[in-house]
């Protein structure tokens, strides 16, 4: 172990072991690839970065060395295509391996990585290829994302290189009736889905796109260090919005340092133990828990490259590789309290931690009495890293997003700018003046919308809170999700979380409905869980319930069931399609009128 995060950060603690002071520097040419990796893989080689594996029984342990080798020939590959400093990737690949040979190797390479998920559509990625200027696509031959990225190819003439990748696996593999593969003719599946030899063995053909594993493969393994400097673009994701197109986010390399907060004081990662992040590489949740931060923590991470999510799977992965710490959106650990915890061995798992909607009280009770794990909640965007958390040594309050963290000084704040009363609801703000470590360059090519969030000296995140009287956070919701009946300001996330704790309610999304007297009535769109079914009595039942755990006024005066509630393609409740739909089919009208 080297201590390598040392290097990058200055800390302080109180005398409860609680993180006071987190100050974040570097050289100006600092690159996460060479600086952390290649460092710890020519000076700790057999230290372990992932473990790897799949449903179909494939499995790889990757030490550092190997990471170094694999994405020096990866960016040799590359390089080879053309691809340079300043060049934008199109990055889908699922849970694949061959995320982290790319990762490093556009890093190393200077170039910008774009990551994006394996569910885009024809127009989802015409507007990712042409709005970011994509050069080359580096994509999952599992699915269909080749074929969508040829439906398109011809409105986006920015892409010069297509490279496809054969994962051999993902999940995907057909099985018989009693659960065994089955083996296709002319593909490797089974114990050696990557082929005899190994890594990247499996080779792919299609038209008019390069096989990124037989060219990796033959690739030289000696890569020389090139120029590049920590202010350069590194990484661009898209934002999951609920609204209009995604905004592109844009980060440098200084981004990748802000995850130490997020891995070390958050995740409570340690360099001798194995962590577990449930997410996909085309989430920003990926790099949060998959890479950097845990990486300069010079730890172990654990990947599982499923296709479709089984809590029973992930419960039994904690058991077999050791996990010690944990991080999953409360939706899976819902998932997971449906099944027998006591069949399961989680004596490994140390810590847990959750982000990314309501995490309700019932269920951080549930797995600290089941399975004595408090879960630590947190709080980050797109744009940013962690930036309000329960930290290592804090006492969580359930329900709570935590405290602002040491390396980022953040505020609520009013329309003008102005700081919120404790118990006042406003605008969670980030002080920008200078920038800090982790927060976003810019929206790419979008300079009013860059300017709309970004000014004063503060970057507006969009989201609004409260703060308690010991500088705890309580989240209410977006700015665009907050409700305004009868002179009240009603937040989504508190009902949503009230209701979550009813056993009928399997998942819920808040939403206002123009009402001419209250000026917003609030609406609860439910999907329920096994076993119940619609009905006038379930409706009144529900309200009741919201009326007794919350302020009654708060309580949905409309009640509507539902199959599946809309998403966008990274999985986030679409409440403006609830609105819109709702505003398309009159619904406000009824409202007005006594109907509902």
């Amino acid at each position: 172990m080297r201590n390598i995060n040392l290097r990058f950060v200055d800390e302080a603690y109180d005398d409860q072991g609680r993180l006071t002071r987190f100050d974040i520097h570097c050289d100006p040419d600092y690159n996460f690839a060479y600086d952390v990796v290649d460092d710890i893989a020519l000076n700790d080689p057999e230290r372990r970065a992932m473990i790897w594996c799949n449903p179909e029984g494939e499995e790889h342990v990757f030490t550092f060395a190997d990471m170094k080798r694999w994405s020096d020939k990866t960016a040799n590959y590359l390089a080879a295509l053309g691809i340079g400093r300043g060049d934008k990737v199109l990055v889908i690949l699922r849970r694949h391996y061959q995320f982290w040979f790319v990762a490093l190797a556009l890093a190393k390479l200077g170039a910008v990585m774009v990551p994006a998920t394996f569910m885009l559509k024809e127009h989802d990625m015409v507007y990712r290829l042409n709005g970011a200027g994509i050069k080359a696509v580096i994509a999952t031959a599992a699915g269909d994302v080749a074929q969508v990225v040829d439906n398109v190819l011809g409105e986006c003439p920015s892409v010069e290189a297509l490279i496809l990748v054969e994962p051999a696996g993902a999940g995907l593999t057909e099985r018989d009736e009693d659960g065994d593969l089955i083996v296709e003719e002319g593909r490797i599946i089974g114990s050696a889905l990557s082929g005899p030899e190994g890594i990247c063995a499996s080779a792919i053909e299609r038209p008019g796109w390069h096989d990124f594993n037989a060219g990796v493969r033959a690739a030289s393994e000696g890569f020389a260090r090139r120029d590049t400097l920590a202010a350069d673009p590194m990484l661009l994701y898209f934002s999951s919005g609920t609204s209009g197109n995604p905004k592109m986010v844009m980060h440098d390399s200084l981004y990748s340092l802000g995850h130490l907060m997020t891995a070390k004081h958050w995740h409570n990662v340690r360099p001798d133990g194995v962590h577990f992040t449930v997410a996909d590489t085309g989430w920003g949740k990926a790099v949060w828990g998959k890479l950097y931060g845990q990486w300069l923590m010079e730890a172990c991470v654990l990947t599982y490259d499923f296709d479709r999510f089984h809590a029973g799977e992930i419960l039994d992965l904690i058991e077999r590789y050791g996990v010690t710490t944990f991080c999953a959106p409360p939706t899976m650990y819902r998932l997971m309290k449906q099944e027998d915890l006591s069949s399961h061995d989680l004596s490994s798992l140390e810590y847990a931690t959750t982000a990314g909607e309501a995490l309700n009280p019932d269920l951080f009770a549930y797995w600290k009495d089941e399975a004595g794990i408090t879960i630590f909640e947190g709080f980050g965007q797109t744009e940013t890293p962690l930036t309000i958390g329960n930290l290592t040594n804090a006492v969580p309050r359930p329900g709570s997003m935590g405290k602002p963290v040491p390396l980022y000084d953040v505020a609520i704040l009013r329309e003008d700018g102005t700081r919120c009363d404790t118990g006042e609801t406003g605008e969670i703000c980030i002080n920008i003046d200078p920038r800090p470590a982790g927060i976003m360059m810019e929206y790419h090519k979008d300079p009013a919308k860059t300017a709309a969030a970004m000014h004063d000296g503060w970057y507006h995140t969009g989201d609004t809170a409260w703060e308690d009287e010991d500088g705890y956070y309580w989240y209410v919701g977006r700015n665009d999700d907050v409700i305004k009946s009868s002179g009240y300001r009603i937040g989504p996330f508190e009902i949503e979380s009230v209701l979550l704790e009813h056993d009928a309610v399997r998942e819920c999304a808040i939403t206002g409905v123009p009402d001419e007297l209250r000026g917003a009535a609030v609406k609860a769109t439910i999907v329920l869980a096994d076993g119940f079914a619609p009905s006038e009595a379930l409706t009144r039942e529900l309200q009741g319930w919201v009326k007794s755990l919350t302020a009654p006024y708060k309580y949905p005066r409309i009640i509507e069931y539902v199959d599946e509630l809309p998403r966008t393609v990274n999985g986030k409740i679409r409440r403006v399609a609830i609105r819109d739909a709702d505003a398309a089919s009159g619904k406000e009208d009824e409202v007005a009128e006594g109907l509902v």
